[in-house]
This record gives structure tokens, sequence and C-alpha cells, in this order.
């Protein structure tokens, strides 16, 4: 047989044991056990440590028909109104033996009593440890247990990648323990506008109302984030939803176990902006990414890095940056006491610098309440430190006094101020200290011109009393 012929036959052969392979994938199946395909055992893993979490918080309801003196003879009702108790239900995941419970921020946001049911239908009074407004997260403890309780391992978030299968359990509109599943849709969702930290997993496993602080599990039964936001028209799910990546909920966790009452995260100390595609073409990119340096706090980490006004952050240890939002992210799940790296253009060259990893310092805030008959009358005020700077997401570069709390039906509720104002000025006077405020606020006045700064915009105003 010649050589071209010996060639032609080993394909013939090839193709036809091809052929045959294929058609035996296609076979019919002929028992249960070859088409057996479940998530049973993992689910069976996670459940008993997702939990479900009641809150309740004790309103004051105040009704027109109490004022009158008649009404409340008639229908033997006191005067100044009564009281309503409001609910919310939500989920959550242990994740500790102990009893640590990790749950959404808001679905605890104000309560007076929490509850956590668990799987097995036992319920028990909860405390709060820790809250954490910035990232949405709140951690709880089991009260006056000693058992060791179910807990989920903690997966590492950064290894997800688009198109894993994913879990979602949780309790979605109070109908019980709910287990859905799908595909990780994306993994640095950036312009979602829940937290301060725009960074999240996106699925499409249906998440429902219920599931917030439910749990993202992958199929090793580890916690790949905690569900936190639907994105829907209808109120029910429509294939996009949104977790907290367990990177970040780790962190929190980690803070809760040794005892703090706040969540502390490294502080970078300069104001970050988007590179916008015309920002790109000046500077010569190929797309518009990164973090544009827009101001830097001299005595800061950024400050003694050396880092500048106009440089554009390109990665932090080797992890690249689209945006500033991923920046915040990356560096605020960065462990205090070491050091980072940054990638960083400038001039068109790419220079290193090492950026220590510290908590921002909380100087003395010296905070005081506006008791005065004034447009601040109610308002909770605080000289800017830049701890509170950068909790409240304000370049510590500026000055002035801000608004930290405003008590309930106060002047200044009523007037629209919010927590986060930051006042620099009223009646022409600038306003550096608590103390400027409170002894404006007691002179009495026929008019205020107040001037505020608001996520980055000063707005002025004109009141006649």
């Amino acid at each position: 047989m010649s050589l071209k012929l010996y060639a032609l036959a080993l394909a013939l052969g090839l193709c036809l044991t091809l052929r045959a392979s294929l058609a035996q994938e296609r076979r019919i199946p002929v028992s249960p056990n070859e088409v057996r395909l479940s998530y049973a055992p993992v689910v069976q893993q996670v459940t008993p440590a997702v939990v479900n979490v009641y809150a309740a918080k004790t309103v004051a309801v105040h009704n027109p028909l109490f004022d009158d003196p008649i009404f409340r003879r008639f229908f033997g009702v006191p005067g100044g109104g009564g009281e309503q108790v409001q609910r919310s239900l939500g989920s959550g995941v242990l994740v500790d033996a102990a009893g640590l419970v990790i749950t959404n921020n808001h679905v605890i946001e104000g309560a007076d009593q929490v509850k956590v049911s668990l799987a097995d239908k036992r319920e028990f009074e909860a405390e709060m440890v820790l809250k954490d407004s910035r990232s949405d997260l709140a951690v709880l403890r089991i009260k006056g247990q000693g058992e060791r309780f179910p807990a989920l391992e903690f997966a590492d978030s950064d290894a997800l990648q688009v198109g894993d299968i994913v879990l979602a359990i949780g309790n979605p509109f109070a109908v019980g323990q709910t287990v859905t599943h799908g595909i990780v849709s994306a993994v640095a969702r950036t312009q979602v506008g829940i937290t301060d930290y725009q960074f999240f997993i996106q699925t499409d496993a249906a998440i429902n109302p219920g599931n917030s602080g439910g749990a993202l599990v992958d199929l090793g039964g580890r916690l790949v984030g905690i569900n936190t936001a639907i994105f829907s028209r209808s109120g029910g799910s429509q294939g996009i939803g949104f977790a907290i990546p367990a990177n970040m909920v780790r962190v929190v966790v980690a803070s809760a176990k040794s005892g703090v009452s706040t969540v502390k995260r490294p502080w970078l100390g300069a104001r970050l902006q988007a590179i916008t595609p015309e920002i790109s073409e000046s500077l010569g990119l190929k797309r518009p990414a990164g973090a544009l340096v827009a101001s830097v706090t001299p005595v800061s980490p950024a400050g003694r890095a050396g880092l500048k006004t106009s440089d554009l952050i390109l990665s932090i240890d080797g992890q690249a940056i689209e945006d500033p939002n991923a920046f915040d992210y990356r560096f605020a799940t960065k462990p205090l006491g070491g050091h980072a790296r940054l990638a960083v253009m400038r001039g068109g060259k790419e220079l290193a610098f090492t950026v220590a990893l510290e908590a921002a310092p909380d100087t003395p805030h010296d905070e005081l309440v506006i008791a005065a008959p004034s447009p601040f009358q109610g308002a909770k005020i605080s000289n800017l430190s830049p701890a509170l700077a950068d909790d409240l997401r304000i370049d510590p570069a500026t000055q002035g006094v801000v608004i930290v709390d405003i008590a309930t039906g106060s002047p200044a509720q009523s007037l629209g101020f919010q927590r986060g104002d930051l006042v620099l000025s009223v009646n022409n006077a600038k306003i550096a200290k608590t103390r400027d405020l409170e002894r404006i606020a007691g002179q009495q006045s026929r008019v205020w011109r107040i001037t505020i700064l608001r996520g980055g915009q000063q707005m002025s105003v004109e009141l006649r009393g």
C-alpha cells in the first residue's frame, strides 16, 4: 500500500471512530443516575447557615384628631398621638460558629428589636455588634447561646469569573427559605448607586424583596457575596441582581470580631475622578480607564508617597483599575498596617509608588447640637476631621462644619438639611468651627443667608423668618 493510500485509510478510520464516539454520547439514557444533575448536596450544606432576619422599630404617629379634646374624651385616647411598630424582613448568613450573622444594614436600620430565625425553625433574639452604612453591611450576634452554629466559609470573590454558576439563598416575599440559581453576569459593576463602595457582583439568579442580606454561594458551598439589591420596574426579579463581594464582607466581619464598633479602612488622602473620553484622548490613552488624581492632602499617605494632581492610577498591587469606584473598593479591602503598590502614569511615563495602609486620623470633632431657634435647630454638627471627611465622602481639604445628624421633626429637618451637608457661611460670616455656627445660630435674625456644600456642589439659599 502506498504512503498516500495508507494516510487516507488512517484518516477515514479516525473519522469513523469520532462519529462512533459522538453517537455514543448521544445515546438514550438507560438509568435515572445517568440523567440526574442536582445542586442538592450544595444546598444541604449551605442552607443551615442562612437565616431569616426580623427587625422591628417603634415610631411615633401623630394624628391631628388626637389634638381635639372632644375626640380624646369621647374615644378615651390620651393626647399627643400614639406609637406604631414597623417591621422589616430580610435574610442573613452565619459566618462564625459562635453566632455571628452578617446582613444588610438597610434590613435592620433603626430597629429596636432584631430576631433571627434558623432554617430548623428555631428563633433567637440578636444584638447589634457593628453597622457599616458605607458598605450597607451589619453584623449581629445571636444572644445567650453556648452552642456552635453552622457557618459558611468565605470564598475569594476576586477569583470569581463571568459565567460561573452561583446559588442565591434567602427568604423572598416572606415565603420561606428559597434557593435560586444562575450565573455571574458581571464581577465589577461600579455604576449602581447603592452604597459608597460601588463594586458589585451581578447575577441573573432570581433575587427578590426579602433576599437582602442572604447568601450568594459558589458550587463549593462558599460565600462569594451578600445579596443586596435588584434592578426592577415591577418589584420582582428581572434577572439583574447585585451582591456585595465576599472580600468586602470579610473586612466588616473581621472588624466585628476584633471588638471595634466601626470599620477602620485605609485612607488615601486624595480625591479621584473618572477618565472621560476627552481626558483619555488628551492623555494619549487607548481607552478611558484608570483613576485620575484631582487633589492631594499634603499630610496623608498619598501626599507622603509622592502622588500629585493629574497622576493617573492604573493599578493597585497588580490589579487593573477601571475607575475611581474600583480603586476605592480595592483600597478599602486592603489590611491596615502594610503597604500598597500603585502603578501611576505621569507625563506619559509609568511610575511606581508605595502607599502606607493606615486609617485616617480621627482628631477631636467638638460635636454639639444646635438648640437655639434658627434654621439649624435640631442639627448635630461637627468639626471636619480626616476620618469624618473620609466617612462622609467629603474632600478633606475643604474647610467648614459638617452636619452629622438631624433630629426628627426639627426645623433643620423640615428645611431639608441632610447628613453630610458642609456649612460654609451663614449671613456672610465664614463658618470654620462648630462654635462659630452655634454663636451665629443664637443670634436673632429676620433673614438667613446660608451657603452649604452638598455632594461637591455649592448651594446658597436665603430664608426669611
